[in-house]
């Protein structure tokens, strides 16, 4: 199996029907087809019935040419810029020439700081339009990782600051999280071909209504090629155990942020005893409690998965990478 990675930028994998892009853009179909025509772009894949096809990449693409258009660009400059941005981006991320004594700022070290304060500002204004563009703009030159890391979650904890401080009320606080939700399951559902395993189960332990974390694992986790089933929040540990066991998981991650949900966690091996037993499936854990007090991991069978999303991410990977490597 090759190793899994996220520094790729949105899958160019063809996922979506000229219709869905339709509706996920709002570009009619004439236009798209129109676009493709006279201007070549985006170029769609087929199906053998010819029918096209349209990759996440090209969704993002897409959405930026219409954030110009809306803005008053002409739609040919639209794309040429957009064409000229992504070159001056493979510019960037190519290695300086050694004679040159310099050379750009590689994209991986750009500031993405800009970014981050016009998505928070975005949200605060309930403007999904350029909330979309800026991920839109992201989305062609970063990985996945780097855009949720130093963008969205800053920006989130930023607004829920905000709710607790009184500065956000609770229905802008609601719909910046619902709006980063919708597209961390985008990114979920539509990241790159997956590997030929089981899927791996994501849910919030019994009582816990933060997804948060769950939701940015899955999108990531999916990046790097892992199936997921994702439940969500306040998930029973009868019902999670059965539903493990039915789709042969070969690993459950569970989330708790406060101490009740973690204490209602903590009798997960009741109800997968071989899990507990064999360590198959491995049941991992993570979430804020465990962080602010480590007393708690010794109270939680299972592995836990780091103080951070970044951790925990690895060391899932970590783990599904053993076991498929382990003789079945």
């Amino acid at each position: 199996m090759a190793m899994p990675v996220d520094n790729q930028p949105p899958s160019d994998y063809p996922l979506y029907n000229i219709g869905a892009v339709s509706r996920m853009t709002g570009i009619s179909i004439a236009t798209l087809r129109m676009w493709e025509h006279r201007y070549g772009f985006p170029q769609s894949g087929r199906t053998a019935g010819g029918h096209r096809l349209y990759s996440e990449r090209d969704v993002m693409r897409l959405r930026w040419v219409k954030g110009q258009i809306d803005q008053g660009m002409q739609t040919a400059q639209a794309i040429h810029a957009l064409h000229h941005n992504e070159e001056a981006v493979e510019a960037a991320a190519r290695p300086a020439d050694t004679g040159s004594g310099g050379g750009s700022l590689p994209v991986e070290l750009a500031d993405l700081s800009h970014y981050r304060e016009s998505l928070l500002v975005a949200l605060l204004n309930h403007d999904t339009a350029t909330a979309d563009r800026v991920l839109g703009e992201l989305l062609l030159s970063q990985a996945l990782s780097r855009l949720i890391y130093e963008v969205i979650v800053p920006a989130l904890d930023e607004t829920g600051r905000g709710w607790q401080e009184g500065r956000i009320n609770v229905a802008t606080e609601h719909f910046a999280t619902n709006y980063v939700r919708q597209r961390l399951m985008m990114w979920m559902l539509a990241g790159p071909p997956p590997f030929p395993v089981h899927l791996v189960v994501l849910a919030a332990a019994p009582g816990e209504l933060h997804e948060g974390s769950l939701l940015i694992l899955g999108a990531l986790l999916r990046r790097r090629r892992w199936p997921v089933a994702y439940l969500g929040q306040s998930v029973p540990l009868p019902d999670l155990a059965a539903f493990a066991t039915d789709l042969q998981a070969p690993a459950v991650v569970i989330v708790a942020t406060t101490e009740p949900p973690a204490a209602a966690l903590a009798d997960w091996p009741r109800y997968l005893p071989d899990a507990a037993r064999l360590g198959k499936p491995f049941v991992g854990y993570g979430g804020r409690i465990f962080n602010e007090k480590p007393e708690w991991r010794q109270r939680v069978a299972g592995v836990f998965l780091g103080e951070t999303l970044e951790d925990g991410l690895n060391a899932i990977d970590r783990l599904l990478q053993g076991q498929q490597a382990r003789p079945q």
